[in-house]
């Protein structure tokens, strides 16, 4: 059977902490999946190694292969055969790098701080969540970011800098959060990195996500699954660009059949897995048949 990387993000994709409800099962038997010798894993986060290692703990997830975290800025592969070590993918260290000019995030901390000044409430997050090639605020959470993200290109296009900003809402806390990372440190070049580091084609590449920062993802021409507790206004969003990217038929929408949580977190990424690997079709039947045996 031909290699598949299946690639996830983690918060309310594949571990249930949203508001929804979790198909019973799911998750064990979406490790039952990632044990097949086909089938390479990665995680695909906003967060760092120590929170992606707590999370597999807490939640009793499969221990990836890879480990894309920090928003895309690191990749991680495990190796189980080096005591269990994670090692650092140094050609991605390099390759996104000269979208900074080989500048640190102090650097370009130096070169955003007369919007800083100007900016109510813009705070500089602790040391654990920046990296090498990570610069990431806290933000009011009401806080209009377009302004503010044109104003911080504006002043690193000056300088030659090359950068990827992100938005996004920590719900949890009430806060906005902004990434500036590096153009190429994005979750969408880091898949395709990993694609091309392990001679993949496209159609041996699986996505899930469930929230704006998987957008890029999402719409493009990587087969992807936005699971069934998604907002409805990401799931039109994402139809609306993955079509004007000619890539609908590369985006799955998971569903919830009579409200069961079928589509919910990991049994969503089960289900669109199947949908474009027939081949998995069985798992997927014996998971609906949990779920309806133990409602």
């Amino acid at each position: 059977m031909s290699k598949l990387l299946l690639c996830t993000d983690m918060d309310r994709t594949l571990i249930p902490n949203g508001a929804s409800p979790e198909a019973p099962g799911a998750r064990k038997m979406f490790s039952e999946i990632c044990a097949r010798p086909e089938i390479q894993l990665a995680y695909v986060t906003g967060r760092h190694l120590g929170l992606v290692l707590e999370a597999i703990e807490e939640y009793q997830l499969p221990t990836p292969d890879f480990a894309i975290t920090d928003v895309g800025t690191k990749i991680y592969q495990f190796e189980p055969n080096f005591n269990q070590a994670w090692s650092v993918l140094e050609a991605w260290e390099a390759h996104i790098a000269k979208d900074w000019l080989n500048l640190s995030r102090q650097d370009l901390l130096a070169l955003l701080s007369p919007l800083i000044a100007v900016t109510p409430n813009m705070v500089l997050q602790e040391d654990d969540k920046q990296n090498t090639h990570k610069l990431s605020f806290y933000c009011p959470m009401d806080l209009n970011p377009a302004p503010l993200i044109d104003q911080a290109e504006a002043l690193l296009a000056q300088a030659g800098i090359q950068a990827s900003l992100i938005w996004s809402l920590d719900e949890p806390n009430h806060i906005g959060l902004l990434d500036v990372l590096p153009r190429h440190a994005t979750k969408l070049h880091a898949i395709e990195f990993l694609q091309a580091r392990l001679n993949l084609a496209q159609n041996q590449v699986v996505f899930a996500g469930d929230s704006g920062n998987d957008l890029p993802v999402l719409i493009s021409a990587i087969p992807a699954i936005l699971v069934a507790n998604a907002s409805d206004e990401l799931k039109q969003q994402a139809l609306a660009l993955s079509a004007q990217q000619h890539h609908q038929a590369a985006l799955y929408l998971a569903q919830n059949f009579e409200q069961d949580a079928s589509g919910n977190y990991a049994a969503g990424i089960l289900q669109g897995l199947a949908f474009y690997h027939p081949q998995y079709q069985a798992i997927l039947a014996k998971m609906v048949q949990q779920i309806s045996e133990s409602a």
